[in-house]
């Protein structure tokens, strides 16, 4: 026997085999229509009989085979059906005379035989008989299953009536040798009347008839005869057949202990003849019970225990008959078949390492040359016994090399399609699937190497199957999956070898069906270039929509009155993880970080990226870029503009590498960190854009809040100076601005800014509004620099050594001195200058501008921008003013104001105040200045704590009120300085230079007194005219201005007379007489109430005469400061009364 049955099973051995064949030309399909229908009757309860006849189908059967019948009967072809297409009568002897000769190629063990004949009709069809049945077409043979029932009873007696002939013991009659094909010319010339050869007869005949009660239902006779012919046969050492008759018991004991088979669902395979086997797909194995469930052995169940061996014992048996077997060469197709059922039974006790030596010793098994049919066939069924035992390593080995036989060079027409289809059925062996998920998790399953080689496999095969798309799907797979484990190389040439299929047909993300079902999911290339981090970017800051507070309490109701909850806590972490804090803005251009690196030795150029969204209508803007060999992290940023709004969800990103394009969905990429996922689109809002008359600044200002400033520009002003600053406002987005607020705010300096320092009109730019797309609207800036103009104190000192004392000046001439600092008073390093008093230090400003601007529908729900604008201001010194003092003047309510002003800058300046002339001051010279001035009435800046509320403390309160005096000050004196050169001009603030002591001697007192001599008020120089020998009313009045009562005062007048040498004369009893009391006593006077107190002088001489009013020290005028008993002086000249003449 030469072709092996790689289907069998132990519970073969009690079938009957029968041949179903065509005769002439069949469709194949009619045929194997017929065929199935026939195959279903696998099984037949004899009638009469509780036993069940198995009946075994082949459409195929090789004669030779068949001549091992009598070694084992199942092997025998008992049966033939024969199926025909015959039309016509004329047909008929022909097709009759085929159908004897078909029976003649089987008829030696043939027990009866059938032909279906198919389309013949008339008076030869309605002729009965019982070997032919005629039926008028393939759809119309209702009776083809009746029909094969009643040919397997036909076929049960024939059996029947030969077990019953071989097993009745007749004495006297001589046994017949049985004998296997390569035994006969063997036995020729034996001795057949030894005891030896007597034996050897009747064991193996023993046997023959253990095979035949095991195919006609009765199975305890079978182990009875089986075991008889083992000790019969051991005896003679006739060791082929004593392995037949070990095998036979282990097939009647695993039908005994397994009744539910040991064949499995091992699918159709194909036989030899290229044809499929149905009967292995429609096997029944209901064993040696029933359906109804009584033992269909007539035997007795005594014994059954006895005879039947034990699961282990069937094991060791079959091992016994096996290597019996291997005692003969031409057994070997025996031996092979013997291995595969001991491994079935294995299979099904668990039994994995010793059924794989089992097949191990199947694969050494030497047959004939098979051909490659067979051979495919042969690794075919090993692997999957390897896979039943679940050896499945072992089982992808073979069923690979099935797969390479189905394409050897030695056939003419290799079967690619085989091959790549059992190619796939080895990749679950391998711990290798087709879809890249499998691969993204954990760590990774398999033998890379192996897998690699075997991806490999798949793309040539299906190169050779002529479809692209297909090496590109597995190319793909092998670069994504088995990346890491590439040799620089190998990257190389695998990259080389998709792009020359990706010219042909690109991959896409589409499944590829194949022809048996099979769908193969798509390859993304999640790998190149590998994504550590997608970071969603909001806005840049000028863009950013802010949600205006008014609006704000809608949301205030979400919010949980809990200070912890731990849902609330959890809700809030997984919102985290997906949601984000700020908005995009429908229309404008949004952006996702990606951190990414290259992971191939060689520059990888990544084509069309770009971002793939859900939820909103998002416009994506692809990217391409191109990364170094082996980058490392590398930041690219994907682009998009989303059209509607609502919640917009980033999923992944999409590529086009290699020619393959890919969709990257972020739940498929392992370790990627993510700020969220998900983002808010509002509705449109307008862009603003600014631009200056200012050049741009190098310096960018920083605010301490962390909002980035836009646009940064710079100007160089004179301390003092005003400049307007013109802004153009720009609306260059595609909704009307239809909101404009500005707000201004200085940062980042230490400097004391003395009035506003930036100032604006809104109504003149908010007349343009609504400013539509395109437009341009103009804001105008006053910029106004007014820092500190006081000095340092090397430069008072230099004024001090240099000789000047203010107070040894003539009251009454003001004066201007030229002083110019000492050189070798000033230090020779400029660092060291700079920290004693270095006049030509640049000071610096810096201020942000805010535009608050909203429109368009973003604006009706609550949503507004801000756009900052940064001012840089170099502030250069212009003038210092070194000294500030007073002297008084004439007059009790004025003073002189006594300015040391000094030129810092490089060019010839000008100063001037209000009433006085200009002072021309050269390149760092020095000059004072006098300024006549009224005193101020302090009194009516508040004190009280409701308004001083603001003031941390009484210091702060104090500090505000001084300012305030300064800026009053300030503003009377009208200071004004001028470059001519430049043409640039500012003002000069004498706020910060005022210190305690000037402003009292500024201050009005808030007694006011007025003395009236004859009527005429004494102040500064007036002179009161008067006659000799006349009284001269005087007249003392005192007003309070002050916050609380005060009085009672006393105060005395003492007239004398100014000698102009220093001497002053108050002996003047003679010439001067008061009329009444010389001294005047005022009652308490109440706040903004006055009081006035008369009284008279007489002159008795001529003469310049001067009073001097002192007050009585008491305990009021003590408690009130000096400077508030300050009175005018009084001058007046007595002068010889004029002597009318009569006439």
């Amino acid at each position: 026997m030469s072709v092996p049955d790689y289907m069998q099973c132990a519970e073969d051995h009690q079938t009957l085999l029968v041949v179903v064949q065509p005769i002439g030309i069949v469709p194949e399909e009619s045929f194997f229509r017929i065929y199935k229908r026939i195959s279903a009757v696998s099984q037949v309860n004899v009638r009469d009989s509780q036993r069940v006849l198995y009946i075994r189908y082949r459409h195929h059967y090789p004669p030779e085979n068949n001549e091992w019948g009598d070694f084992q009967t199942h092997r025998k072809v008992v049966g033939l059906i024969t199926i025909t297409d015959c039309s016509s009568a004329k047909d008929w002897p022909q097709t009759f005379e085929k159908f004897h000769l078909q029976k003649e190629m089987y008829g030696s063990t043939l027990y009866d035989s059938r032909l279906f004949v198919f389309g013949l009709q008339g008076e030869i069809a309605e002729q009965p008989r019982t070997d032919v049945a005629f039926y008028p077409s393939y759809d119309e043979c209702e009776t083809v299953e009746k029909r094969i029932e009643d040919f397997i009873e036909s076929l049960f007696i024939v059996l029947e009536s030969k077990r019953l002939d071989r097993a009745t013991d007749k004495s006297g009659d001589k046994i017949p040798l049985l004998c296997v094909p390569f035994e006969k010319k063997d036995f020729v010339g034996l001795d057949t009347d030894s005891r030896h050869y007597k034996k050897r007869c009747q064991g193996r005949m023993r046997k023959h008839v253990g095979d035949l009660c095991l195919q006609a239902g009765m199975l305890q006779d079978s182990l009875v005869h089986y075991h008889m012919a083992v000790e019969l046969l051991r005896s003679v050492n006739d060791f082929l057949w004593l392995g037949a008759a070990l095998e036979g018991l282990c097939s009647a004991s695993v039908i005994y202990h397994y009744p539910g088979g040991t064949g499995g669902k091992v699918g159709s395979r194909r036989a030899q003849g290229g044809s499929f086997s149905a009967e292995a797909g429609n096997r029944h194995r209901p064993g040696a019970l029933t359906s109804n469930g009584i033992n269909a052995d007539t035997s007795a169940e005594i014994g059954r225990a006895k005879n039947c061996l034990s699961p282990e014992d069937i094991i060791d048996k079959y091992k016994e008959a096996i290597s019996y077997y291997g005692k003969y060469k031409n057994a070997g197709v025996i031996e092979l078949e013997a291995c595969v059922k001991a491994v079935r039974v294995l299979a099904i006790q668990k039994r994995s390492m010793e059924a794989s030596e089992f097949l191990q010793n199947a694969v050494y098994i030497n047959l004939r040359q098979l051909s490659e049919e067979e051979k495919i066939q042969r690794y075919s069924i090993l692997s999957e016994l390897y896979e039943r035992i679940g050896f499945h390593r072992k089982s992808a080995f073979f069923k690979r090399i099935a797969a390479m036989q189905c394409a050897a060079p030695s056939i003419p027409e290799p079967g690619w399609r085989a091959c790549y289809k059992l190619l796939l059925e080895t990749l679950p062996g391998y711990s290798l699937s087709l879809d890249p998920k499998d691969f993204s998790k954990g760590t990774h399953r398999g033998w890379a190497a192996v897998q690699m080689r075997l991806l490999h496999e798949l793309v040539y095969a299906s190169r050779r199957m002529g479809n692209p798309a297909l090496c590109v799907r597995h190319l793909s797979f092998l670069l994504q999956t088995m990346l890491d484990f590439l040799s620089d190389q190998e990257k190389k040439d695998v990259t080389q070898s998709l792009e020359s299929y990706t010219a042909k047909c690109p991959g896409t993300m589409e499944f590829i069906t194949l022809p048996d079902g099979l769908k193969l999911p798509p390859v993304p290339f999640t790998k190149l270039p590998i994504v550590r981090s997608v970071k969603l970017l909001n806005l840049p800051t000028s863009l950013r929509p802010h949600k205006m507070k008014s609006l704000l309490g809608q949301n205030v109701s979400t919010k949980s009155p809990f200070i912890y909850s731990p849902i609330i806590a959890h809700s809030r972490g997984e919102e985290r993880n997906k949601k984000i804090d700020f908005q995009w803005v429908q229309g404008d251009v949004c952006e996702v970080q990606l951190m990414v690196y290259n992971p191939m030795p060689f520059e990888l150029r990544v084509e069309n990226m770009g971002l793939l969204t859900t939820g909103v209508e998002f416009e994506s803007l692809p990217a391409a870029l191109s990364l170094p060999a082996e980058s490392g992290l590398y930041p690219v940023t994907l682009v998009g503009v989303p059209q509607t709004t609502g919640q917009i969800t980033v999923n992944g990103y999409h590529t086009s590498v290699f020619g393959v394009f890919s969709d990257c969905l972020l739940d498929n990429l392992p370790g990627v960190k993510t700020n969220g996922c998900t983002v808010e689109v509002i509705p449109a809002l307008p862009r603003l854009q600014i631009s200056t008359s200012l050049p741009r600044s190098a310096h960018t200002l920083q605010p301490s809040s962390g909002d980035e400033i836009s646009t940064n520009v710079s100007v160089q002003l004179y301390n003092g100076e005003t400049q307007q600053l013109i802004i153009k406002l720009e609306n260059i987005g595609t909704e009307p601005l239809e909101k404009l607020e500005v707000t201004a705010k200085t940062v980042n300096t230490k400097e004391k800014l003395y009035g506003d320092f930036l100032s604006w009109k809104l109504e003149d730019t908010l007349s343009q509004f609504p400013l539509k797309p395109g437009k341009i609207a103009t804001f105008t800036v006053n910029i106004k620099v007014k820092l500190d103009f006081s000095c340092q104190e090397n430069l008072l000192q230099d004024l001090s050594d240099d000789g000047i004392s203010v107070s040894g000046l003539p009251l009454s001439s003001p004066f201007r001195q030229v002083v110019k600092p000492r050189v070798e008073t000033k230090p020779i390093n400029p660092q060291e200058s700079s920290k004693v008093g270095d006049f030509s230090h640049v000071k610096t400003l810096e201020a942000i501008l805010n535009f608050k601007y909203s429109g368009g529908p973003g604006h009706a729900e609550g949503y507004y921008r801000n756009l900052s604008l940064g001012l840089h201001v170099e502030v250069e010194p212009s003038v210092f003013f070194t000294r500030v003092s007073t002297l008084p003047a004439t007059s009790t309510r004025q003073c002189h104001l006594l300015l040391d002003v000094f030129n810092s800058t490089e060019h010839e300046l000008t100063i001037s105040a209000r009433n006085n002339e200009d002072l021309i001051l050269h390149a760092g010279e020095c000059q004072r200045m006098a300024i006549q001035v009224d005193k101020f009435n302090f009194e009516s800046f508040p004190e009280s704590p409701t308004d001083g509320t603001q003031f941390a403390n009484a210091k702060q309160l104090e500090e505000e009120r001084q300012q305030a005096k300064g800026l009053e000050i300030n503003s009377k004196l009208d200071i004004c300085w001028k470059i001519p050169s430049l043409k640039r001009e500012g003002e000069a603030s004498v706020e910060g230079v005022l210190n305690q002591l000037v402003l009292e001697h500024l201050q009005l007192a808030p007694l006011q007194w007025d003395i009236l001599v004859d009527g005429k008020l004494c102040d500064c120089d007036i002179v009161v005219d008067c006659k000799v020998g006349d009284p001269i009313p005087l007249e003392v009045k005192l007003t309070n201005w002050s916050k609380h009562s005060v009085g009672p005062f006393a105060l005395t007048v003492t007239p004398y007379q100014d000698y102009q040498n220093g001497v002053h004369n108050y002996e003047l009893q003679d010439a001067i007489t008061f009329v009444g009391s010389n001294t005047f006593y005022i009652d308490s006077v109440k706040p903004t109430k006055d009081s006035v107190y008369f009284g008279a002088l007489l002159f008795l001489y001529t003469g310049d005469f001067y009073l001097n009013i002192k007050f009585h020290e008491d305990n009021c005028s003590k408690e009130l400061p000096l400077s508030w008993f300050c009175l005018p002086s009084v001058h007046i000249r007595a002068m010889e009364p004029i002597v009318q003449t009569k006439p």
